[in-house]
């Protein structure tokens, strides 16, 4: 018998340009933005808020979103 995992799935940015010393951690209970420069860690963010925000209002969440749809929402959130 298959256990029901009753873990939520979690969003990861990651920011790699930064060169100012800053330690930036952005955290909520749907995802995770760790590093980069300000304006990167700043972007992340933003692409992760309105994710979800598409998500709620379709009301799907990363555990039931298709892969395609949740990468076409993720590009929709970056324009």
């Amino acid at each position: 018998m298959k256990e029901k995992n009753n873990q939520q799935s979690k969003l990861i940015g990651l920011g790699l340009d930064n060169a100012d010393g800053h330690k930036r951690i952005t955290q909520s209970e749907r995802f995770s933005i760790v590093g980069g420069s300000e304006e990167t860690h700043q972007s992340l963010t933003q692409t992760a808020i309105k994710t979800f925000e598409t998500l709620d209002r379709k009301g799907k969440t990363l555990e039931t979103v298709e892969r395609e749809e949740l990468n076409d929402i993720i590009q929709d959130a970056l324009d």
